[in-house]
């Protein structure tokens, strides 16, 4: 197999192994400096490697800036009051919106019927797309951490980010971090990987 001269390429266990360190890290352990514009521009650069049939690009991001975090928080009081919840969860709700030195919303459009790309395809490649983002952000030295949460399914919110026929998919909180970050969970390789058993019954 040809391979590219080592001068063109990084060596494989150096950048397998900075991979190997990329956790989730919460927002209260990510500080400034936050991902600039160009940055960002690399990291959405690095998203469109995914695979992706018929090149239906089925996901954007969507940079909040600074001083839009309070009409942001406002959407979230919003759809927290009408869950019925209390006033002092109200606030905790309008606070989240300024959370993290950067935040970005990702933005799904999976389109139905389309000829040779079902459904299933374009999640993957929407999934793949975001995973490959928050590579980007880890080997440019930032943290990142992929929130959900009731404000996804909230109307407002919704209508605010999305066009017709897409769906607000998660949030992206990003900045320097502050902490080591590590695994809560078992990171055994071979629980995930194994042999095909040829299908016996």
């Amino acid at each position: 197999m040809n391979r590219p001269p080592a001068t063109d390429r990084p060596e494989p266990d150096d950048v397998l192994a900075h991979l190997g360190s990329r956790y989730s890290i919460s927002p209260k352990h990510l500080g400034a400096p936050a991902p600039g514009h160009a940055e960002l521009m690399r990291a959405a650069a690095l998203a469109l490697r995914a695979p992706d049939h018929e090149a239906l690009r089925p996901y954007r991001f969507v940079h909040i800036a600074a001083h839009q975090r309070a009409r942001l928080g406002e959407l979230y009081a919003l759809g927290a009051q009408r869950r019925g919840c209390e006033e002092a969860d109200v606030q905790r709700a309008r606070e989240r919106a300024h959370n993290g030195p950067c935040l970005l919303a990702m933005i799904g459009r999976i389109e139905d019927g389309v000829l040779g790309v079902p459904e299933r395809d374009q999640w993957l490649c929407a999934g793949a797309a975001l995973m490959n983002f928050l590579n980007a952000l880890h080997l440019m030295g930032y943290g990142a951490k992929v929130l959900g949460g009731a404000s996804i399914n909230d109307s407002d919110v919704q209508r605010a980010f999305c066009a017709p026929g897409e769906t607000l998919l998660c949030w992206i909180v990003a900045g320097t971090p502050t902490c080591a970050a590590h695994s809560r969970y078992s990171d055994d390789a071979a629980l995930i990987l194994g042999d095909w058993d040829g299908g016996s019954p």
